[in-house]
């Protein structure tokens, strides 16, 4: 929360790659504001003359008044124009900006957070800066040297006009810093209450077959109804302190011509243009005080999308990275340490997967397979110990590799792989876009997408929907493999990637990857894929515990039978 006050001053930095722009649009609002102050004062002052000593305004003088509309038009639209073509561009480095963040930090990061607050903040968060650098830094830029010249003017005309003045102005100026912190309270309710609204949004639609299918429509529909009503309170808390900034805002302007008012009285015809100076400068003012009340509540979106932006990788990149051996590879951890929050979840484990080899990892839930395998394929590294791709010549740190070079070696296919809306082939092609035809035919007929194609009505070219909506969960898992296969890794990890399939596909499966020259590490809980693996790891307390083929584990009692006896695998 200590930051927060400075989450806005922390997005300027995003205007340096556009300096120019930003002072073409300062330029160009202070050629509107100046235009405004000089016509409003100018023609309050020939309207004075008029009343007063009868004096008609001359011709050149009604030609400069048309001048100065036309110059305002023009400015106004111009200003109008490069502000938010500047703010559109800033947003739209943003977005990408936030993407990289969550990529260089996720999973960690993004674990435990619901993909509709996620979105909220790629999305809600970033439109709502819009106002922030399309009306905010130029106009508050011009306002200031607009009412600084003005009011010389008026001290030359009259010296109290000054003094009617500076108090309105610097009243108007405070006023939205009163209540900041408030402020900054309820616009932190809103931005939450509405990352709140989208995440229920997202997941009611993701799974709306779920909720029919168990009749829970009624209690989701409840649930919405709640998270909206959450979010309309936050709302009008948020609108009833606007409404009462901008009533103490008018008083205030209110008073200050009154007092010019006063001040100017007997002035002849130039009173009239010094009330109309007063005026001019100060609505200015006025409008930069609101900018920075609506900037104030920006605040919680801005901080939101601050943290996204400079999170830090879980997995820093090297310095100095290493070559990637040549050669099959296989994998080697050392007395690696995991925890999640204070909790240990890997004590001391070492493993050696010798390269070209199949080794099943089997344990119960939460011995820490699935952390053991974003280890392995360094979505975060370990608080102590090491994991190595190794050769026979040696071993190289994961930490020590360029990032491409290990995404092009390591794959790791998960249970519930994601599958985004599109073509059959975009999805195959997503890790490998310049994959030749002949490996894309040779990777489709080992993992069956060909039976796939078949159904679709457009073959390859297929929509598969989003998250594969088209396709059951067998049919994405064997999208996935053969996604990671067309790749050509050299390590391929399983993460009950075929969990889905049935047992005569996951056979199917292991008999074409059994001839490729890959190191495969299958986390699997079905025991003929266990079977299949040429070594056994058991993980249990955050350790391997027993180490064998099958037949070795299962010719006495131990950690291996103890888990197969729940689900019927006995020692047979």
């Amino acid at each position: 929360m200590n930051r927060r006050p400075h989450a806005l001053r922390g997005l300027l930095p995003a205007l340096r790659p556009h300096r120019r722009m930003v002072a073409r649009t300062i330029v160009a609002c202070l050629v509107d504001q100046i235009a405004l102050v000089v016509l409003v004062t100018w023609l309050a002052h020939g309207v004075g003359r008029a009343v007063i000593d009868g004096t008609a305004p001359g011709a050149a003088t009604v030609c400069a008044f048309a001048g100065l509309v036309l110059l305002r038009s023009v400015a106004t639209w111009r200003e109008m124009d490069l502000s938010h073509d500047l703010a559109y561009r800033v947003l739209a480095e943003l977005r990408v900006r936030v993407y990289d963040g969550l990529a260089r930090s996720a999973p960690a990061r993004i674990a435990g957070r619901r993909s509709g607050d996620l979105a909220a903040t790629a999305m809600n968060d970033i439109e709502a800066l819009e106002f922030f650098y399309a009306h905010t830094t130029a106009r508050l830029l011009a306002s200031g040297l607009v009412f600084v010249c003005g009011t010389a003017v008026l001290g030359v005309l009259d010296p109290w006009l000054v003094l009617a003045v500076l108090p309105a102005a610097a009243a108007l100026m405070a006023h939205p810093l009163l209540g900041d912190r408030g402020r900054t309270a309820r616009g932190e309710a809103v931005r939450s209450a509405t990352a709140r609204l989208s995440a229920d949004a997202v997941e009611t639609v993701d799974g709306m077959r779920e909720l029919l299918a168990r009749n829970a429509l009624d209690r989701r529909r409840r649930r919405l109804l709640d998270s909206g009503r959450r979010l309309a309170l936050a709302q009008r808390a948020e609108a009833r302190h606007d409404g009462a900034f901008a009533a103490v805002q008018d008083a205030l302007v209110v008073v200050a011509l009154v007092t010019v008012v006063a001040v100017v009285v007997g002035s002849g015809a130039w009173a009239p243009a010094a009330l109309a100076l007063g005026v001019s400068i100060l609505a200015p003012v006025a409008a930069s005080a609101d900018a920075l009340r609506q900037a104030g509540g920006l605040r919680a979106a801005a901080a939101r999308v601050q943290a996204a932006i400079t999170a830090p990788p879980t997995a820093p990149p090297s310095r100095r990275p290493l070559p990637l051996p040549d050669g099959p590879l296989g994998v080697r951890l050392r007395n690696v340490h995991f925890s999640y929050g204070g909790t240990a979840v890997l004590r001391g484990l070492d493993l050696t997967v010798p390269p070209g080899r199949t080794v099943a990892l089997v344990g119960a839930s939460g011995a820490g397979k699935t952390t053991l395998a974003h280890l392995m394929a360094r979505f975060w590294d370990p608080a102590a110990g090491t994991v190595e791709v190794s050769t026979s010549n040696g071993a190289v740190d994961l930490r020590d590799l360029a990032d491409d070079d290990l995404r092009s070696a390591v794959a790791l296919v998960g249970q519930d792989a994601a599958l985004f809306h599109g073509t059959l082939r975009d999805n195959l092609r997503l890790a490998a876009p310049n994959a030749d035809d002949d490996l894309l035919d040779l990777v489709i007929g080992q993992c069956g997408v060909d039976r796939i194609a078949a159904d679709l009505p457009d073959g390859l070219d297929g929509i598969v929907g989003e998250r594969g909506a088209t396709l059951s969960g067998g049919q994405r898992a064997r999208v996935a493999l053969a996604r990671a296969l067309l790749t050509e890794p050299r390590v391929l990890i399983l993460d009950e990637a075929t969990a889905h399939v049935d047992t005569v596909g996951d056979a199917e499966l292991a008999r074409h990857l059994a001839v490729r020259d890959t190191t495969t590490i299958v986390i699997a809980h079905r025991p003929a894929t266990i079977r299949r693996a040429d070594h056994i790891a058991v993980l249990e307390d955050g350790r391997v515990v027993e180490e064998g083929t099958w037949a070795d584990l299962t010719a006495a009692p131990g950690a291996l039978t103890r888990l197969l006896e729940p689900v019927g695998g006995g020692a047979a």
